[in-house]
């Protein structure tokens, strides 16, 4: 079980929250914790309410990333096919795909 190294923790924080501030205008702020090879993002509305987005799982040096969502009936992560077809993909992949899900899509 590969651990998520910090170089990768910071860039991909970095990553994650750059488009979210231009693409999701209602994000106020995202937030990532990681625990293992895990790593789970929430976000925070500009209301101040916050929504589990995802939850990402290291795959190693390659860059690819497991994608799993948090279900709303049962609070529970679930592994979920990003729209390139793929259970794996690149963090920026699974949060425009979690976002365009709960958000609603925006006008780019």
């Amino acid at each position: 079980m590969p651990i998520v190294p910090e170089s990768i923790k910071s860039s991909h924080a970095q990553k994650l929250t750059a488009r979210a501030r231009t693409a999701w205008p209602q994000l106020a702020a995202v937030y990532i914790r990681h625990r293992g090879q895990f790593a789970y993002v929430d976000g925070e509305l500009a209301d101040g309410d916050s929504i589990k987005l995802m939850r990402l799982r290291y795959g190693g040096p390659g860059g690819t990333w497991g994608f799993a969502l948090c279900l709303a009936r049962t609070d529970k992560y679930e592994g979920t096919i990003l729209p390139t077809g793929s259970f794996v993909g690149t963090p920026e992949e699974a949060r425009d795909c979690a976002c365009g899900l709960y958000l609603a899509t925006p006008d780019i």
